[in-house]
């Protein structure tokens, strides 16, 4: 198998929300196309781990525990990216919460708030924080947003609020920031199949008396393709939105991303 093109020759990217999923799929990924990261996130043990990965591949991983809610860790980010690289051209907002699970009208209100603080001004105050040096690099912002926006289903309220609520920032912020030729976009994946949706269909299959794959099976059945998009599929749309590539396109600098989609998709 070749390997794929360089898209992120010599960038700089920094990734907050870096877990086992979707955060270390993008670090790879971003390496892989020739990319150097910044690794955000509250555990340094799975940061120093997915470093690792990223340097065997020939690239330099910076590491920041980071909690993207408190003021000054978020600004401690900012300041390390910019000292070990010297630029930034690309930030992707991965990091979110584990929604409630719950219908609104049971939902706990702190649960909402703190969904909100993370996941929507979190990623506000990194966007804020690393504004100059992407209007220097002419860089890119990518949000990780979510297919909750599409649909209205019991137990995911508190969810689709927090999200509803990013995209409509990621919307007023490329217009704010599009005049620094700094891009904005989305990219809004539904189930994404790799080792945390794993886990949840096995939790699933036991408490129901079914199969994994029965499982995978029935939710895939929604989608076009009839399959669930992979951490690599995600992955590879956020990196097109930081590339090059997207800055070419014609359009606004605005736009969102739509994986696992139904009829009514991009």
């Amino acid at each position: 198998m070749s390997a794929p093109a360089a898209l992120l020759r010599d960038r700089v990217v920094v990734i907050s929300g870096v877990g086992p999923g979707l955060g270390r799929t993008l670090a790879v990924r971003c390496a892989e196309h020739g990319a150097d990261v910044v690794l955000a996130a509250r555990t340094r043990e799975r940061l120093e781990q997915v470093a690792a990965e990223v340097t065997a591949l020939g690239r330099r991983a910076v590491t920041v525990p980071t909690d993207i809610t408190d003021d000054d860790s978020a600004a401690h980010l900012a300041e390390v990216a910019v000292q070990e690289f010297g630029r930034v051209d690309t930030l992707v907002n991965n990091a979110f919460s584990i929604p409630a699970m719950k219908p609104l009208a049971r939902t706990d209100f702190q649960h909402i708030r703190d969904s909100v603080e993370l996941t929507v001004l979190g990623a506000l105050r990194l966007t804020r924080l690393f504004t100059d040096s992407l209007g220097l690099s002419k860089g890119s912002v990518v949000n990780v947003n979510s297919m909750v926006l599409r649909h209205s289903q019991e137990r995911y309220g508190s969810y689709k609020l927090a999200k509803s609520a990013l995209l409509a920032a990621s919307q007023s912020l490329a217009t704010e920031l599009g005049p620094q030729g700094i891009r904005v976009n989305s990219v809004a994946p539904g189930y994404i199949w790799g080792p945390i949706l794993r886990g949840y269909f096995e939790h699933q299959a036991e408490k129901y008396g079914m199969t994994v794959d029965q499982i995978y099976e029935h939710t895939a059945a929604a989608s076009d393709l009839k399959r669930l998009p992979t951490v690599e599929d995600i992955a590879d749309a956020v990196i097109f939105l930081a590339s090059p590539m997207r800055r070419r396109s014609p359009g606004s600098a605005s736009t969102s991303i739509a994986a696992n989609t139904t009829t009514d998709g991009d």
